[in-house]
């Protein structure tokens, strides 16, 4: 190490977040350094993260990869958001989209416009003008045309894929831009005695490997930034309850719907993944309301189909790393930390954090004062995603199991508190630095677990109410001509051959 530039990076662990690490900086530095991953096959990877936001597309693209290619090789399917079945109360079931809801109203925002409507005796359904809503209703599935100027036709997509598929695929990229890769187990690591920096790991296949940058990739047990620099981890269980999953595959038993499924159940929720050569499930639960051998027969009774593989229990603490960027190691995914995978952020939070290292490291030079604030908008951007997570459960109006009662009863962070008081008031979207949901998905969570603000912001002149009703209807046609224009998503995905 020779001050703080940096020569050689050695990521730590495969899996999804160790090359997508490896494919970006092989990408951006190319020849300027050295980059190695360190991997053990004898080592599972968790691998059960699936579904993706829309971000994966903007991560892709910068890999100048192909949708088709990528698709392709990870058996996806496409994803217009996610069903939530049985949150707000049972038999109820209500979906956020990757889109927004209508058109302005002469200037006027639509959603203050559509709760005005609304309180005047107004009857529609929200859900009724998002076109990305309903396209997924009827599985159906189109690209947005990125070249309208209409409202309704926007919305944004991501994809549901194979984690282990796309390990390989990126690391095929990775390896034709230089990444080495080593096959090994990490025995010991040294630090150096002067500044604490990690020095060097062994392997169990070899002797010392030096770097002057390691990213610890080596999920849940953070070999390097936990049990080796000691970082600490803030626990949120106190909010969000769930501290166990398990998963398992199966076949699938009827046509690919474009978009996750989240059911929940007695004492957390169930997740359906649709690929194209199978289905992804899972129950994520809390321990002290259902014992593990009761969640797997759980499980087992709600998968249709064949299944594939047998349940694995996974254990977890909510929270985050107390630093992401420790002296001269990075985390990246679980290592980082972890919020259960309600709204498909797992794989983004790798995302955001590499764009983090990339950001901070710039000129290839570590320091503290860059290491400080990557620190601090990391856990900004934690903080914001646990907050939206927290309100699917804290609003919640389910009373049929203690696991729901506690949810319902707890307190929650004050930022969120002050969100939730902002939207009843008067429809106000209260905005913090670092935030990864935006008014729309706040909107599809207040709407879904029926939450009315008191007013509205738009004050439209009484008078104005038939000609706004008429136009509302105008929209709603133009949506529902729009969706029967689309073929279903398994045709689609059959038309560009990626089946």
């Amino acid at each position: 190490m020779s001050g703080n530039q940096i020569h050689k990076i050695t990521i730590v662990g495969g899996g999804t977040a160790g090359w997508m690490a490896a494919a970006k900086l092989s990408q951006q530095f190319k020849d300027r350094v050295r980059i190695q991953l360190v991997e053990s096959e004898a080592i599972g990877t968790v691998g059960v993260g699936e579904a993706t936001v829309p971000s994966m597309r903007v991560f892709n693209r910068e890999l100048n990869v192909s949708e088709f290619d990528f698709m392709k090789a990870t058996n996806a399917t496409f994803k217009l958001g996610i069903e939530f079945k049985n949150w707000y109360q049972l038999n109820h079931a209500f979906f956020h989209p990757f889109g927004g809801y209508g058109a302005p109203v002469g200037g006027l925002n639509f959603y203050q416009c559509w709760l005005q409507l609304c309180k005047s005796g107004y009857k529609s359904n929200l859900e009724d003008f998002c076109l990305c809503i309903q396209l997924a209703k009827q599985n159906r599935f189109a690209q947005p045309d990125i070249e309208s100027e209409t409202w309704l036709s926007r919305y944004n997509y991501a994809y549901h894929f194979d984690a282990s598929l796309y390990a390989a695929f990126l690391r095929r990229y990775a390896e034709e831009r230089g990444v080495e890769r080593i096959e090994g187990k990490v025995t010991h690591v040294s630090l150096h005695p002067d500044n604490g920096f990690i020095k060097s790991i062994t392997l169990d296949t070899q002797g010392e490997i030096e770097a002057d940058l390691f990213v610890d990739c080596s999920g849940f047990r953070g070999l390097l930034i936990e049990q080796t620099l000691k970082t600490g981890y803030e626990d949120w269980s106190e909010w969000l309850h769930c501290d166990r999953a398990v998963a398992m595959q199966s076949v699938n038993h009827s046509e690919l719907t474009p978009y996750t499924r989240s059911t929940a159940l007695a004492a957390g929720w169930q997740w359906t993944i649709p690929l194209q050569h199978r289905t992804g499930n899972g129950y994520v639960y809390c321990s002290r309301h259902i014992s593990d051998d009761e969640a797997i027969a759980t499980l087992r009774n709600n998968v249709y189909g064949e299944h594939l593989t047998e349940p694995r229990v996974i254990k977890f603490v909510a929270g985050i790393r107390k630093k992401f960027w420790n002296k001269n190691c990075v985390a990246l995914g679980l290592a980082s930390g972890f919020i259960e995978p309600l709204e498909s952020t797992s794989i983004s939070l790798i995302q955001t954090g590499i764009d983090k290292l990339l950001i901070f490291l710039g000129d290839l030079l570590i320091d503290p004062e860059r290491i400080e604030e990557a620190n601090r908008v990391n856990e900004l951007e934690y903080q914001r995603i646990r907050d939206f997570i927290i309100l699917h459960y804290k609003a919640s109006q389910r009373d049929d199991s203690q696991f729901w009662r506690d949810v319902r009863h707890m307190s929650v962070p004050e930022t969120l508190q002050a969100k939730m008081n902002a939207y009843k008031l008067n429809g106000s979207f209260v905005k913090y630095e670092q935030e990864s949901f935006l008014d729309a998905s706040w909107i599809s969570m207040y709407n879904g677990f029926n939450i009315i603000p008191d007013s509205s912001q738009a004050n439209l002149p009484s008078e104005d109410l038939p000609k706004v009703n008429e136009l509302f209807n105008k929209m709603r046609a133009a949506i529902r001509n729009g969706v029967s224009y689309a073929p279903t998503h398994s045709k689609f995905l059959h038309e560009m051959g990626i089946m």
